[in-house]
């Protein structure tokens, strides 16, 4: 047994109500005294009472977050950070808002604090995003990860639950691709699989009762495991495929991932057996990638790229892109690979048993 982990330092709060009762107390421990909370238009409710909690502490509130974090966005929050001579951010929100955060941090290494709305998992990441020129572009970095992350339920029980399904699915990705990267390790792996086990159970619940706050604690749970297990690997195809297919023709994120997965680990299932063993433990079941295209259609998701408004003569261009660079994966894909798994998640159809 062979493998390197790297413990990376955060403190976790969760707790329901934590959004308005604990920020305060974490950035008092971080120092910053002058903090800028950003967020996207949805979420600028909440973000206001974060912003009302931090009292004096707040120097500002900036609103526009959008997904896949447009370059323009985000030359806008910076110099939103330096107008106001923020010491610090707090992000409150999905993965939009908290990319954004994370770009601010990048650009400024001011400290940031997360308040996760949603299941993305990009908290827990050194992960950073951004679309310029129609192509969205991706890195790491150790300054974008939150140095404190708060996770408040009570923030999710509003969350509809067609996003809350998507959402957690796109955790489950996180988690699968986790389990099958090239520097996981032990604990990883164990991460991932819990993270999977406790999505996947939590999101019936959700979609059952919205109001749940034990479904949406559970699901929550499982979005910090998966988005844990991510944030110690690197990513395969699944990621880029969507960063892909979001990036360049601006398909929604969460809705994304949760119809490539089911495909994408179809593809890899021949090269990562121990990970689909894994993964199919987490799940109850034999075949892991056609469970969770059951799951996203028994919980209402959308199932197929030509739903979320993808052009069918848009994926040879899609196919060309994925395969463009090398990135690491269980199993070597060439573009006409890629355009072959593209097209049958373009139709919705199961995905196959033996690509």
């Amino acid at each position: 047994m062979e493998f390197v982990y790297e413990a990376r330092p955060m403190r976790v709060v969760m707790r329901p109500g934590a959004a308005v009762t604990a920020v305060a107390g974490e950035a008092e421990r971080l120092g910053p005294r002058r903090l800028l909370v950003v967020c996207g238009p949805r979420g600028a409710e909440t973000a206001r009472a974060v912003a009302d909690s931090l009292g004096d502490a707040c120097a500002g509130l900036f609103t526009e977050a959008r997904q896949h974090v447009p370059v323009e966005i985000a030359d806008e929050a910076e110099r939103a950070a330096r107008a106001v001579d923020a010491d610090g951010c707090v992000a409150v929100g999905g993965g939009s808002a908290i990319g954004l955060g994370k770009m601010i941090a990048l650009r400024t290494e001011l400290p940031l604090i997360a308040v996760p709305s949603t299941y993305s998992g990009s908290e827990m990441t050194p992960v950073w995003g951004l679309t310029e020129h129609g192509a969205k572009r991706t890195g790491r970095a150790p300054s974008v990860l939150p140095r404190s992350v708060v996770y408040d339920p009570e923030l999710t029980l509003s969350l509809p639950v067609p996003l809350s399904v998507t959402s957690g699915i796109n955790a489950v990705a996180h988690a699968a691709e986790a389990l099958y990267a090239p520097d996981a390790s032990p604990l990883v792996s164990l991460t991932a699989e819990e993270g999977a086990r406790a999505m996947a159970g939590a999101l019936p619940g959700v979609a059952a009762d919205p109001g749940d706050p034990e479904a949406r604690g559970r699901a929550l749970y499982g979005a910090w495991l998966c988005g844990t297990a991510l944030g110690a690997t690197t990513m395969g195809l699944h990621h880029k495929l969507c960063h892909v297919l979001g990036g360049t023709f601006g398909l929604p994120h969460a809705e994304t991932h949760t119809v490539v997965l089911p495909y994408a680990l179809a593809y890899n299932a021949p090269a990562a057996p121990e990970a689909m063993t894994a993964l199919g433990r987490a799940l109850g079941a034999d075949n892991a990638p056609l469970a969770l295209w059951n799951l996203s259609g028994s919980l209402g998701a959308p199932r197929s790229l030509a739903e979320l408004g993808l052009r069918e003569a848009d994926l040879a261009t899609a196919a060309a892109q994925v395969t463009a660079q090398a990135y690491p994966n269980p199993r070597p894909i060439t573009t006409a690979d890629a355009l072959k798994l593209l097209n049958t998640a373009y139709e919705g159809t199961p995905p196959p048993a033996h690509p």
